[in-house]
């Protein structure tokens, strides 16, 4: 059984959304720019127009990446991946 592929054509990364979501969460809201200064701190060279792309799903995220901005959010890496639930939801309604 093939999966589908719709929603994967589009997207670049899966955890894009959980990353604006733990940013808005976050004590209190980290914008993009301050979540830019924060990964700076610990040595990673990223622009705000990248964290904006990496939201919007549509730029991909290496592991470095994804664990740089889970230490200067305060999240476990775990949090920004989906559950076999969502994973089954998100492919069920990418199957056109």
């Amino acid at each position: 059984m093939a999966l589908p592929t719709t929603m994967f054509r589009k997207m670049k990364n899966v955890v894009g959304p959980r990353i604006r979501e733990a940013r808005r969460r976050s004590g209190r809201k980290v914008t993009q720019q301050e979540l830019v200064a924060r990964l700076q701190t610990i040595g990673l060279e990223i622009d705000r127009t990248a964290i904006s792309k990496i939201e919007a799903g549509t730029r991909p995220v290496t592991d470095v990446e994804i664990v740089a901005i889970c230490k200067a959010l305060g999240v476990k890496v775990a949090t920004l991946f989906p559950d076999d639930e969502e994973t089954r939801s998100g492919l069920a309604s990418a199957d056109p």
